[in-house]
């Protein structure tokens, strides 16, 4: 059975390869059925869920961290939390347990930064696409406008999900490019 798992998702990223679907911004709260057969359910954070989201990232594969960020350790993790979640913010939940978070972070000059998160071991089921479509909704139903990131070069796969979400490359310069879109 496990085989079989594998193979389909192996399949699905060869399609999303040669047949990339866009990514259109849908309003939280929602379940669906990910790419492993779960149940998972996507809705606006909580402040109730500030612990779970704290166990999530402390259980962060450190080799996936990217810019230095979710930081290590419990105490750095709800530091960082604290200053991320002023912002829209959805969190996608499975049998109870927070397992993927989206954050738009206010930056001053009336735009957001994103970050997006999955726990690996729920990547490539997904659930980060439907986590993007979900968080951009919340956000413009926020009064998100304008959106930005940073992502590494060398990071493709998740250049290819910004890309299909609308975002576009501004600053295409050095170890870091900057993609940003309107909401």
């Amino acid at each position: 059975m496990h085989v079989v798992s594998e193979v389909r998702s192996l399949f699905r990223r060869l399609l999303g390869w040669v047949r990339p679907t866009r990514i259109t911004p849908t309003t939280p709260p929602l379940t669906f059925v990910d790419g492993e057969g779960r149940d998972v359910e996507l809705r606006p954070y909580r402040t109730d869920d500030f612990e779970a989201l704290v166990a999530m990232y402390d259980g962060f594969d450190p080799t996936q961290r990217a810019q230095g960020t979710p930081p290590i350790g419990v105490e750095a993790i709800r530091s960082w939390l604290n200053d991320i979640l002023g912002g829209a913010n959805v969190v996608a939940v499975y049998g109870g347990r927070i397992v993927g978070h989206i954050s738009f972070v206010p930056d001053g000059t009336d735009r957001h930064e994103l970050a997006i998160f999955v726990h690996q071991e729920f990547q490539g089921a997904g659930i980060g696409t439907k986590l993007m479509a979900a968080g951009l909704g919340h956000a413009r139903q926020q009064g998100v406008r304008y959106v930005w990131l940073t992502v590494e070069v060398g990071k493709r796969d998740i250049q290819r999900l910004y890309t299909r979400a609308g975002f576009a490359v501004v600053n295409p310069m050095g170890a870091v490019h900057r993609m940003s879109r309107t909401l």
